[in-house]
């Protein structure tokens, strides 16, 4: 079964601890090779790409975790991420939006990351994607350890960011959170798509709500 992004789509990627999620993301991401299928953007064949090559076509991935250098300050994250020539051409632009997107990282961008809390950790990761000006971004449980409240406003900012014509693709322990957010999704169980439609139909059938929301959701 084929999984596919459309521009200007948010597609959310659920399924349980072990399913494959991540693996799918590295390998788009051109982090791992793919054991078997093909990986293609806009026609071409992303096997034959480099991970930096990757990054300049438009692509860019929020790791599990962050992966963050934590002795170094939130602008030379941000500066990290613009490092392709066409993300070097646009760079002004690209720090002013993510400026926008969250003021917290301008005011603090002296700061070294290992001061910062994991949510604001999380703005610095995803503030140095968007820096290499992407057309689609990929994230990886971008609420994971992260407190409710700073949740709303990374989710918040995927929303905008989706508006501002970036299409995200979105692996998601919170479940009902990110089929609230998407507008199609796809559930992979042991490395296979078992279901796939828009967020509304998937988020009202039983076996999602069973299996990934809960037994309160169940007898909702």
């Amino acid at each position: 079964m084929t999984l596919s992004v459309a521009a200007g789509e948010i597609v959310a990627l659920v399924g349980g601890n072990g399913a494959g999620k991540s693996t799918l993301l590295k390998s788009i991401a051109g982090l791992l090779p793919p054991r078997a299928g093909a990986i293609h953007w806009e026609g071409e064949d992303l096997a034959r790409v480099g991970v930096h090559q990757i990054v300049e076509r438009g692509l860019a991935m929020v790791p599990e975790g962050r992966r963050l250098f934590a002795g170094m300050t939130v602008q030379e994250h941000l500066d990290l991420g613009a490092f392709t020539p066409r993300a070097r051409a646009v760079r002004p632009a690209s720090l002013a939006r993510v400026h926008a997107l969250f003021p917290f990282l301008h005011e603090r961008r002296r700061h070294v990351v290992r001061s910062l809390s994991g949510g604001q950790q999380q703005m610095v990761a995803i503030g140095r994607a968007l820096m290499s000006n992407p057309r689609l971004l990929m994230l990886d449980e971008p609420s994971l350890g992260i407190a409710p409240r700073l949740v709303r406003t990374i989710l918040t900012a995927l929303a905008e960011i989706n508006r501002a014509g970036v299409a995200v693709l979105l692996v998601e322990q919170n479940v009902q959170a990110a089929l609230t957010l998407a507008h199609r999704a796809y559930v992979l169980e042991s490395g296979r798509i078992t279901a796939e439609g828009p967020s509304a139909a998937l988020l009202s059938d039983a076996h999602v709500r069973r299996a990934y929301l809960g037994p309160l959701a169940t007898r909702a």
